[in-house]
């Protein structure tokens, strides 16, 4: 029996490496696990990647394309490509599968909304790039209003990367700081990234004496020197940095130094039962220097698709008439799945993971957006918010 051809677009290249391979080892497990319980109604699932390269428009589409004129796949299920603007979206729509990526930004509600119709396959496994601006100044307000921290003043230093995703959040921080009682007395200043010389930006920030220093720059590898370099001359402040900062390679750089810094994901892996048992899987397949916070997103979006496929009665292929996939997307859309990163729940419109508790109050309901506090050298991050969800109370940065 043939088998039911997954495939993934994953960045290989060395900026990105890391995060490529976790996605790819995530898809991996679950299509592991998938086979030994009987497949999907019975038939066997494969994976095939290609390289995405630099993750422009032209590359992703490429990629996309070969998987489905080159490997004939059912649907594609990745992490993320963020310079595709959408680009790869026509593929996929032409071809009438299904795609699952979790490229986080705000354009893909647009291009739904555009035409529900003929992108009806394509859904974001994660909340959008926005939703990060607004929960991570709730967030702080929370540490503030909750007496587990005095901040100094209520400015704020912002430095951006230069992709849009990092120029987006750092703008809906900007734009929400107010209303929370903080002042953006720094940036959003946008550095041309990818980096490792962070010291103009840190310098200017400085100036400003900010309570919250704040990074939304993504790559694991920049971010560890942007911390060592903050560290050369550090400042009473809270350090915060975007999602790359889970990944073991910023630890790996960042080492001792790491304690103290909060990174933030609206997708990552929980420390219940559940995800902690994922982890155990994890590093036993690919080793204790592996990241299961980042292999868990493609881990739970190719089970949320094989659990859909199931309920719909099977799969289509490229170019077969789209009935087919269009039961697996209403699957998709109706029936939320509680993951190891919490529950995915489409929203009807966006088909985009809803955001909790940035959008609903109800954390079955919602993926939780996650704030992290790495408090000790050599052991898992902390969960400090949201409830109920934390592992460890906020602690002081040694820094401070």
């Amino acid at each position: 029996m043939s088998s039911i051809k997954i495939g993934s677009m994953l960045p290989f290249r060395a900026a990105t490496m890391s995060d490529a391979t976790e996605f790819r080892n995530g898809a991996e497990l679950a299509i592991h696990e998938i086979n030994s319980r009987g497949g999907i109604n019975g038939r066997p699932v494969s994976l095939v990647c290609v390289d995405s390269g630099d993750q422009s428009a032209v590359a992703v589409s490429v990629a996309a394309q070969r998987l489905v004129d080159e490997h004939g796949v059912h649907a594609i299920i990745n992490g993320y490509n963020m310079g595709s603007h959408n680009s790869e979206y026509e593929v996929v729509a032409d071809a009438g599968l299904i795609y699952i990526h979790s490229n986080t930004l705000i354009q893909h509600h647009d291009t739904i909304a555009s035409d529900p119709d003929r992108y009806f396959g394509c859904f974001m496994g994660n909340p959008a790039d926005y939703w990060y601006g607004q929960g991570f100044i709730k967030f702080i307000s929370w540490l503030r209003d909750s007496g587990q921290w005095r901040p100094e003043s209520n400015r704020l230093a912002i430095i951006s990367g230069s992709r849009p995703y990092s120029i987006v959040i750092a703008r809906a921080m900007q734009s929400v700081a107010r209303e929370f009682g903080w002042e953006v007395a720094f940036g959003p200043e946008i550095v041309e990234t990818p980096t490792r010389d962070w010291r103009a930006a840190l310098e200017k920030a400085r100036a400003c004496k900010p309570a919250v220093l704040v990074n939304t720059h993504f790559y694991a590898s920049d971010l560890a020197h942007f911390h060592k370099q903050f560290l050369d001359d550090p400042f009473r402040c809270l350090v915060y940095m975007q999602y790359g900062g889970v990944h073991r390679s910023f630890t790996d750089i960042a080492g001792d130094h790491a304690e103290g810094v909060i990174v933030g994901t609206v997708i990552g892996l929980l420390a219940d039962r559940i995800g902690r048992a994922f982890a155990e899987r994890y590093a036993a397949a690919f080793g204790d220097a592996s990241t299961p916070e980042v292999g868990c997103v493609t881990y739970s979006a190719v089970h949320h698709y094989a659990m859909a496929a199931a309920i719909a009665g099977g799969t289509g292929g490229p170019y077969d008439p789209a009935e087919q996939n269009r039961k697996v997307a209403a699957v998709l859309r109706s029936v939320p799945f509680r993951s190891v990163v919490g529950t995915i729940n489409y929203h009807p419109g966006w088909q985009a993971a809803i955001p909790y508790p940035d959008y609903t109050n109800d954390p079955s309901l919602g993926m939780p957006h996650l704030f992290y506090q790495i408090q000790k050298s050599g052991q898992e991050h902390e969960i400090i918010a949201p409830e109920p969800y934390t592992t460890a109370r906020f602690r002081l940065p040694s820094w401070y």
